[in-house]
């Protein structure tokens, strides 16, 4: 037994990605949009002071050069410690040439500047979870009730539906169905009316019965029609309803006309995107007879190295911990500074190259985008797909077909001999474009746009076509015939 307990020594050669502190900042900075990049660099500026402005009162105020301060540095006395941590770093160096090599790890990195935090001083939009639970703290509920609509509102989508049975949050909370029950009818008596449905039938009615407690004729009338004839109200098959319902047809076109007043989604109101300040990061403009592309540095901080810096390490050259302050932050300086300069470069390339294969979509608009994948632009770039999805990711460019993100221009292409040269966005507008030309007494089937397609050299099936309709939010053919 003991020959198997005996030390022994092994070599192994393998392969390791380490995400150093620098390369993890560069994939950060390269996501930023223009707007975020701006708050970054202000907040630098503010953490490390080897960072300042270039402005012209600082210009003008440099008087320090880079001779004086090597000069300064060769004539500081020695503390005599032959193991001075600062003897291998070359001050002048790194100044002179700091968008070379360098960077890495760094203590400057990790050190945190305690700043009040802008949330204390900016309001934040309350979206449906907050308002539920709001009144949900409000209400008089045991525990286990609170408990258990929690859970109910977790499960609640953007419209306000609620996405889980009963049983399964029964299941996932441990607890009897009657009981999940019960707090469901406790969440459904919040507002917005409606909320915690699951079903368009129940979100309706329950709108209605908020709207009129004591249901009246004329409010039993519409809920009888939004549990069982929604379909012929959507077709706007107003005999066909009064003849299901036994009443007239007058008394039925009135509760149609409340019931087209209700909130199909009640939970949206609250969870509305907030308008969000929009700069483009590139501009495509045409200068004479040639395309080109470029950065907007509008209002962004030009960075540069402190020279007041320069000073205080030439003046307390002799004092150790100067030295290895200055050499912290300083590192950290040139490594934020040569990943701006990364992220300039990629953003340029990637958006030279979306120029070069677009150009037709600049020139003629909308209808000659072409397809483009990630994964191409990366290899002709020469970067990884994720490098080349974070430099377009949440930025946008300005052109003379107006503001788009960057990510518009990247679509896959259809089947088909014409389809290679078509992208998803171009035909879905070409499907578009078909139903706004249709005869609207007789309105094309998806049967019918697929094989107008065809004929146009690309090959979708009826489904496909029947996909893009509904992204596009376009009526089936039955609910577009207007009857004459």
């Amino acid at each position: 037994m003991g020959q198997f307990l005996q030390p022994k020594l092994h070599l192994r050669v393998a392969q390791k990605q380490i995400l150093t502190p620098g390369l993890v900042q560069m994939v950060s900075v390269l996501a930023l949009n223009r707007l975020e990049l701006r708050e970054m660099v202000t907040a630098e500026m503010v953490a490390n002071p080897m960072l300042e402005e270039v402005t012209e009162e600082n210009l003008r105020a440099d008087n320090y050069t880079d001779e004086a301060f090597v000069k300064a540095e060769s004539e500081a006395p020695s503390d005599g410690e032959s193991t001075n941590p600062f003897d291998e770093f070359d001050p002048a160096a790194f100044f002179n040439q700091y968008l070379g090599t360098g960077g890495g790890e760094t203590k400057g990195e990790h050190e945190e500047i305690e700043r009040p935090s802008y949330e204390k001083f900016l309001s934040s939009t309350q979206d449906l979870t907050d308002h539920l639970s709001w009144q949900l703290s409000a209400s008089v509920a045991t525990d286990r009730q609170r408990q258990l609509a929690d859970a109910i509102i977790g499960n609640l989508d953007e419209n306000g539906y609620l996405t889980a049975t009963v049983e399964e949050i029964a299941q996932m909370e441990s607890a009897q169905v009657a009981e999940v029950e019960e707090a469901l009818a406790l969440v459904q008596e919040l507002d917005p009316p409606g909320v915690a449905a699951r079903t368009l039938s129940e979100c309706l009615e329950r709108q209605l019965t908020a709207l009129d407690p004591e249901k009246s004729a004329a409010t039993e009338l519409a809920i009888a029609i939004v549990r069982e004839h929604l379909k012929l109200v959507q077709n706007n098959q107003f005999k066909e309803i009064a003849k299901a319902v036994s009443q007239p047809l007058e008394q039925v076109k009135l509760a149609v006309e409340v019931i087209r007043k209700l909130d199909p989604r009640p939970g949206l109101r609250y969870n509305k995107t907030e308008p969000r300040v929009v700069e483009p990061d590139v501009f495509f403009r045409k200068v004479g007879e040639e395309w080109q592309v470029f950065l907007n540095d509008d209002d962004m901080p030009q960075l540069r190295l402190s020279h007041t810096y320069r000073r205080l390490l030439a003046r307390d050259a002799a004092d150790r911990d100067v030295r290895n302050y200055v050499k912290e932050r300083f590192t950290a300086a040139v490594q934020l500074l040569k990943n701006i300069e990364q992220r300039k470069h990629t953003i340029l390339r990637v958006c030279q190259l979306i120029l070069r294969r677009q150009r037709d979509f600049f020139e003629f608009g909308m209808d000659h985008l072409k397809p483009m994948m990630i994964k191409e632009v990366a290899e002709e770039v020469g970067v990884h797909p994720s490098t080349v999805s974070r430099a377009v990711a949440n930025k946008y460019s300005h052109s003379p077909q107006g503001v788009l993100e960057l990510r518009f221009f990247f679509s896959e292409s259809v089947n088909g001999p014409q389809g290679a040269g078509v992208s998803l966005l171009t035909l879905k507008r070409r499907v578009k474009k078909m139903i706004e030309e249709e005869d609207a007494s007789h309105p094309l089937t998806d049967e019918q746009i697929a094989k107008k397609l065809s004929e146009e050299g690309i090959e979708v099936t009826r489904r496909t076509v029947a996909k893009y309709r509904e992204d596009l939010r376009i009526p089936s053919t039955h609910q577009r015939r207007v009857k004459e």
